[in-house]
């Protein structure tokens, strides 16, 4: 099936309820005693605020919640078979958060996370290519996991800088690399929150279809698209010659804040990769379906848009409160997701130990720019998915920082 020209309807720009409906992002929401890896990268250190790692100090859907509840009450935990439903349920997803059409045929659901499932993926790259075996191509500044699984993997890789002008990132300009084992892309763009054009993505379905490359498109905050940008779906956005060698990869972990049961689906349109990727997850034990994975994918996909609708509306009051106080130092301004790319030099912080000092000087953890490859050096990424009253003291304790910050380039000292 191929995309419907009419745009999707997207979700409101709504403030965002709160009180007992169940969907309060202001007041505090402690995880203490549930063994968070955001927190527990503090240290334990007393009065730190994590804002590194990529999850929502924010309650998650009621209806999740929920849903576990009730399967929980019933007392038999087996194998469980997929559930053949679950296909046209994310089909429905696309044609209403996205309005595209996903044939449900393409959908593989999957009892891992998105990062099991590209390592998985990367073997049938390996398939499909000889010896000398040609770079899988991604990115710089990228998620730092492209780098690592491509390691895993045994595959060469190679980072391809991006351009940083008035409206975010772009694409270097002229042909990529050939030959090209596949091509990596976080779409949006981790870490800067950045949208991708239809066009560029089309464009690049084309080129990899053209260098017998496939196109992996990671996206785990498209559904954090906030209100007024548009997300491209790599599959529906690619030309219909061209799907054969693109391969979309989603989760309800980071839209709905439940990555700590690892679950993913994959839109694959070429019946024969899928039939490798099926093979290849059996080879590491991994089959369709998956007890927990089910219960909390189905009920947020059912139920959770209220809740989304809701958590978008808070993450771009958060996003335009901070991005109005730190001016100059964000490196692009966000337009998905709640990921907040900053210049370190910027901020009045030492480039290289740029991290350390936001920590000592602010009690505010973050990630490292050199995470996420050599685009990424003297950078910090701060994670805004925090309660209302969290960010009032986020915002106190930057103003810790060279006073100079906040101001535009002309009146800084």
């Amino acid at each position: 099936m191929t995309a419907t020209p009419a745009p999707p309807p997207g979700p409101a720009a709504v403030p965002a309820p709160t009180g007992a409906d169940g969907f309060d992002f202001t007041s505090p929401f402690s995880r203490a005693g549930t063994g968070s890896s955001k927190w527990a990268r503090t240290g334990g250190a007393p009065g730190v605020i994590p804002m590194g790692l990529a999850d929502m100090d924010l309650p998650g859907p009621p209806a999740v919640a929920e849903a576990l509840r009730r399967r929980a009450d019933h007392r038999a935990y087996g194998y469980t078979v997929c559930d053949p439903a679950g296909r046209a349920l994310v089909a429905d997803w696309y044609r209403a958060r996205h309005g595209v059409e996903v044939d449900p045929d393409w959908v593989l659901l999957l009892p891992c996370g998105p990062r099991t499932a590209l390592r998985i993926l990367l073997e049938t790259v390996r398939a499909d290519t000889g010896r000398p075996q040609p770079p899988v191509l991604f990115p710089t500044p990228e998620w730092g996991g492209f780098a690592q699984l491509c390691r895993a993997a045994g595959l060469p890789y190679r980072e391809l800088p991006l351009h940083l002008g008035p409206g975010g990132y772009r694409m270097p300009r002229g042909p990529f690399p050939r030959p090209a084992a596949a091509v990596l892309l976080s779409s949006p763009h981790n870490p800067s929150g950045m949208v991708w054009p239809s066009g560029f993505v089309r464009g690049l379905a084309g080129w990899a279809a053209d260098s017998g490359a496939l196109l992996v498109s990671d996206e785990v905050h498209g559904d954090l698209t906030h209100p007024g940008f548009r997300h491209s779906v790599a599959v529906t956005t690619a030309s219909p010659e061209d799907r054969h060698r693109v391969v979309t990869l989603n989760s309800v972990g980071k839209t709905f804040n439940c990555s700590g049961l690892p679950s993913s689906w994959a839109l694959v349109p070429d019946p024969a990769r899928r039939t490798r990727f099926t093979d290849a997850l059996a080879g590491y034990g991994l089959w369709e379906g998956g007890l927990l994975e089910q219960t909390v994918q189905q009920a947020a996909l059912r139920e959770g848009g209220p809740w989304l609708d809701a958590l978008l509306a808070h993450l771009v009051a958060a996003r335009t409160r901070l991005t109005d106080r730190l001016g100059p130092a964000v490196r692009s301004a966000p337009r998905a997701s709640y990921l907040l790319w900053l210049d370190a030099a910027a901020l009045g912080l030492p480039p290289a130990s740029a991290r350390q000092a936001l920590l000592e000087r602010c009690g505010l953890e973050s990630s490292d720019g050199s995470e996420f490859g050599p685009g990424g050096h003297g950078s910090l990424r701060l994670n805004y998915a925090l309660p209302g009253s969290a960010l009032d003291t986020v915002l106190a304790r930057l103003e810790r920082l060279d006073p100079g910050w906040g101001q535009p380039p002309t009146t800084r000292r």
